[in-house]
This record gives C-alpha cells, structure tokens and sequence, in this order.
C-alpha cells in the first residue's frame, strides 16, 4: 500500500472532496441598448448609465 510521504492538509484534502464548483456569472442582454451585463447590475453604454432598460444617469452629472 502506498504511503504519503507528507500529511495532507483536512483543508486541502476537503478542498479536493467538494462538489461545489465556481460557475460563470449569468449575463443578460439590456433590451433598450442590446449591452450584455450582469444581472441585477447598472451599466454604462455611450456615457449613459441603464438599469433595467432605463437611464438612470448621465456621465456629466457625477460633477
């Protein structure tokens, strides 16, 4: 039977067991602009700020 040569680690030995997995965010398409983002996230397209289809602010009114 073969023998580690170094203890592993619980951490790294659980970290290898997991079934939990990084996935990739889920990104939709702004109706009004056609601008992939994320979900449920404002952005900005031509010094416009859109959430949910909307204008929520221009670039010039952050001054």
């Amino acid at each position: 039977m073969a023998h580690p040569k170094h203890k592993i680690s619980k951490q790294r030995r659980n970290k290898r067991r997991t079934h939990y997995k990084a996935t990739a965010p889920v990104v939709a398409v702004d109706q009004s602009t056609g601008e992939p983002h994320i979900f449920h996230h404002a952005h900005w397209h031509e010094d416009k700020l859109y959430y949910k289809g909307q204008v929520v602010m221009e670039r010039g009114d952050l001054a």
